[in-house]
């Protein structure tokens, strides 16, 4: 009778732990999930009347929709890459023994630390009509760019990016290079190989699991680009930096929680199917490499 007092307590205890955890994520996020999906089914939030896929359909035949979509396409896709082949050759620059690696890798993870509202007057000052890099520009003899009101704009927004990521990403790639052993090396150059086989035929194939991890979080971070754009260009930016997020953020001032939820859940459901295919991919190859 004492032991199965025991075994009941000790089956209850984990549930008591984790019973704070799950009422937070339950009532701050599983409660808003339901709700926001509830949302995007009806015409109003307020005793609506349920439309189906209405909103959605209404959704993708909006031009406004449709250009933060595209623009948050191209800006994943031209962020990525660059952000993890810089991150790439920065660990591999910072794995070697050269003088200053210590003060460089401290450098390069500075961006972590410091609060992006606070570095944006810098990034303003910087890229204004008036500031500094027109400053420069002028001054050898060509004309100033209006960097947040041109097309330039989704560079401006592709470097502030790369300096708040490269850090962090290089770390991860840090910590993948020196889990390689020394010894697959040695037996490469033993064997005759040059610098270019062994980066393939061994970094790259021992970097999967962090460069899988790496293109994931670069991902999702190419969907929180939001932060920066809004701090520096406002609600609305200039045409090639209007995100989804601007999008939602209208919405949900304008109280379209119509569309907002639908945005939303549209975003949600691209990213958890990117992230999917992704994990497929790993497991394919982490098998072939097994």
């Amino acid at each position: 009778m004492r032991t199965g007092k025991l075994t009941m307590n000790n089956n209850l205890l984990p549930w008591l732990f984790l019973g704070p955890s799950l009422l937070g994520f339950a009532l701050f996020y599983l409660l808003p999930f339901i709700t926001g999906f509830y949302y995007s089914l009806v015409d109003s939030p307020l005793s609506g009347n349920f439309v189906g896929l209405h909103n959605y359909a209404a959704l993708l035949q909006n031009p406004s929709f449709l250009l933060a979509l595209s623009n948050t396409a191209k800006f994943t896709v031209i962020c990525v890459p660059l952000n993890m082949a810089l991150s790439l050759g920065t660990a591999l620059l910072l794995n070697r023994k050269i003088r200053g690696r210590n003060l460089f890798r401290t450098i390069f993870i500075t961006p972590l630390v410091i609060p992006v509202a606070s570095v944006v007057l810098v990034w303003q000052a910087f890229f204004d009509l008036n500031g500094v890099l027109n400053s420069l520009i002028h001054a050898l003899g060509y004309q100033s760019v209006d960097w947040l009101k041109t097309d330039w704009s989704r560079v401006v927004i592709l470097v502030v990016y790369l300096w708040k990521n490269i850090g962090y990403c290089m770390i991860l790639f840090l910590a993948g290079l020196q889990n390689i052993p020394v010894e697959y090396y040695e037996a490469a150059r033993i064997d005759g190989a040059n610098r270019f086989q062994e980066f393939f035929r061994i970094t790259l194939v021992y970097l999967t699991p962090t460069t899988f991890f790496v293109f994931v979080i670069s991902i999702i971070n190419s969907f929180k680009v939001f932060r920066e754009t809004y701090l520096i260009a406002g609600d609305y930016p200039q045409n090639s930096i209007y995100m989804l997020q601007h999008y939602m953020n209208n919405m949900f001032l304008a109280l379209d929680y119509q569309k907002l939820t639908s945005a939303a859940f549209v975003m949600a459901a691209f990213i958890v199917a990117v992230v999917f295919l992704l994990f497929r991919v790993e497991r394919k190859i982490s098998k072939r490499i097994g």
